[in-house]
């Protein structure tokens, strides 16, 4: 008896040592079929076996990096991220970058180091909403009219963010305080101006970027307009913020839930990424 112990014991060990040295744990059950051992492990196992074998050297057990990596577990860059971007970046890497490509990490292994690194991130647990999501929809696009500066899901404005990822990194409470208790007015990055330049001609919309010599203004159907300073006849401010500060007063306790679960909704489906990010898992 104590002889068969150590030889499944050995062998065990054997394939343990083999995961570890090529960083391919996802292939841990066809081996252990080929042993002949019963496969146990869940998938949440494997991704923390996996994450422990290829991502934790750099990034950290605890994924919250170190002098190689950065933190992965609590960065909102990387909270935002759909579960198909990270996938991307571990299956092609980060060119220029310390990031490594993982070719050969099977698709199965791939998905569970994700739902691992969810987990990492606190953000693998079930989304309870405090609202009817198909309600806050039609809020958002009609009666409110959120998509006339906002997007979600693809749709909606260009002149405010983009919310579509907004509920990944902030609590119901939070972004209920934000739609309630938005930017101060007196925040010029938060209202529209107005440039005039010197032959009348007028854009309105909001300053992106600007230097001591030009100025990058968005207009509010998205277009971008670069305007050297040495045309201008002057700017002029919005006196009010684009975002109302008066949904607290205007919109009941039920229709603000409508509105957060319809945001957490969105957040939770949108896993396919309309385009890879580069280098979202460098230092910010």
């Amino acid at each position: 008896m104590r002889s068969s112990a150590k030889i499944c014991c050995a062998l065990l060990a054997l394939e343990a040592a083999f995961c570890v040295a090529t960083g391919f744990a996802g292939g841990s059950q066809t081996r252990r079929q080929n042993l002949g051992l019963k496969d146990s492990k869940p998938v949440s196992t494997r991704g923390e076996k996996t994450f422990a074998s290829t991502c934790a050297s750099c990034h950290g057990l605890d994924g919250r990096g170190g002098e190689r990596a950065p933190n992965i577990a609590e960065s909102p860059k990387a909270q935002r991220l759909s579960d198909a971007q990270i996938a991307h970046i571990i299956e092609n890497g980060i060119p220029g970058t310390g990031m490594p490509a993982f070719h050969t990490l099977k698709s199965s292994s791939m998905r569970a180091v994700v739902t691992y690194l969810r987990t990492l991130q606190g953000t693998s647990r079930p989304i309870n909403l405090p609202g009817n999501r198909r309600r806050g929809e039609a809020m958002f696009f009609g009666k409110v009219g959120c998509s006339g500066c906002h997007m979600a899901a693809g749709k909606g404005g260009f002149i405010a963010s983009d919310l579509s990822g907004y509920a990944r990194t902030h609590n119901p409470e939070e972004i209920r305080n934000a739609i309630v208790s938005p930017a101060p007015s007196g925040d010029r990055g938060a209202r529209l101006v107005t440039a005039i330049l010197h032959g009348g001609e007028k854009y309105v919309g909001r300053i992106r970027n600007q230097d001591n010599f030009s100025l990058q203004l968005q207009a509010v159907d998205g277009t971008f307009h670069f305007i050297a300073k040495d045309t201008l006849e002057g700017l002029e401010y919005s006196a009010q913020a684009l975002m109302p500060s008066d949904y607290g007063s205007t919109l009941n306790s039920t229709e603000l839930n409508d509105l957060v679960s319809y945001l957490m909704s969105v957040a939770k489906a949108s896993t396919v990424p309309s385009e890879t990010p580069k280098k979202e898992f460098e230092e910010e």
